[in-house]
């Protein structure tokens, strides 16, 4: 009964770190990928999930994305509606796409664009809401998928430097991350240069490490299952995270709040999301922080959090209705009022699944 126990808080605690919850329909989706499948005529346009555990972006274009499987190393392109027009090498997929480019006479790329990246066990999928509002905006938006359970976060940050040396055209690249994804760009930062990048706002993220992810370490189980970025999120003073430079270029830090002393989670310290602490998400550095109303999961659909995202992509600010709040050791907190309501008293895992 103990061992049952402590499996079942286990899974709870795995859940909170992930942001939300697998559902039954997700665990088959995932298992019947058609990455772990091969058709027998590789011609064939397939429906394909667009790529979420197993596949990791390398090459974007108006919505057409090259993909590497982190299994077996080959590559697929598939269009903005994930249809697979091609298999096999890199240069097969790039000389199709050079193809389709000239029959459709697709134009480049121009502008400023967005590139969004999500977090653990999560896809480019949650960041629908954002992204709307940021091409309202006049941004072009790219969907930066990875494989966050395979892969580690520098790994990661491979697959990032080759989808931004792709983007031909903008003359402005900007990010906006949600947890984990704010440290594999701050990885990518530490290798990698790109004179078009201008801002970034960063959403959730450990910057700090995670709390609760030296809380999910104690179990075998879940560090197997979360895989090598999961398992560097935690708050050890020799980990990865602590090696990790602040950008150099601008950012700004949203962190998601209950706006209480004990936050949504009673297993971590302080006011939290309910899965990353509002302290972990501070980087000194950033040129503005704030605070919404919000748990983890949600702050990609939060009003206030949108919001300021654009204000800080534009003007370098996230509110314009006052100055900015730089973070150094005595930042003081930024709290804005959730539009959107949540319940005093949702249950903690319930909260977690939203």
């Amino acid at each position: 009964m103990q061992a049952r126990s402590k499996l079942i808080v286990a899974g709870y605690l795995f859940a909170s770190l992930c942001g939300k919850q697998m559902t039954a329909s997700e665990v088959v989706a995932v298992a019947q990928d058609d990455t772990l499948k091969k058709q027998v005529d590789e011609g064939m346009l397939a429906k394909t999930l667009g790529g979420r555990q197993f596949w990791g972006d390398v090459h974007h274009f108006r919505g057409w994305r090259i993909q590497q499987n982190v299994f077996t190393k080959h590559y697929r392109l598939i269009d903005p509606g994930d249809v697979r027009h091609m298999w096999g090498s890199f240069d097969d997929c790039a000389a199709t796409l050079k193809k389709i480019i000239e029959q459709k006479q697709l134009k480049p790329g121009s502008g400023a664009a967005v590139v969004m990246i999500h977090g653990l066990l999560q896809s480019s999928k949650c960041m629908n809401s954002m992204g709307v509002t940021l091409r309202d905006a006049g941004y072009t938006t790219v969907n930066f998928d990875y494989p966050s359970t395979q892969i580690s976060i520098t790994d990661a940050a491979q697959f990032l430097d080759r989808s931004v040396q792709s983007l031909e055209g903008f003359d402005e690249i900007n990010f906006v991350v949600h947890s984990m994804g704010g440290l594999v760009v701050r990885a990518y930062a530490m290798e990698f240069k790109d004179p078009r990048i201008k801002r970034m706002v960063m959403l959730g993220t450990p910057n700090r490490g995670a709390e609760l992810a030296d809380i999910t370490q104690q179990y075998w189980i879940f560090r197997a299952a979360a895989g090598p970025g999961a398992r560097q999120l935690g708050t050890r003073p020799d980990g990865l995270i602590p090696r990790l430079p602040a950008p150099d270029f601008e950012f700004a830090v949203i962190a998601g709040s209950r706006g209480t002393a004990s936050g949504w989670n009673p297993l971590i310290p302080g006011d939290d999301d309910g899965t990353v602490t509002v302290a972990s998400t501070k980087l000194n550095g950033a040129a503005d922080f704030g605070t919404v109303r919000a748990i983890h999961s949600r702050l990609l659909r939060n009003e206030d959090a949108i919001s300021q995202t654009v204000s800080f992509l534009k003007e370098g600010r996230l509110c314009p209705y006052r100055d900015p709040q730089p973070i150094h050791p005595e930042a003081e907190n930024c709290h804005s009022e959730n539009r959107e309501p949540i319940s005093e008293t949702v249950p903690l895992v319930e909260a977690f699944a939203r």
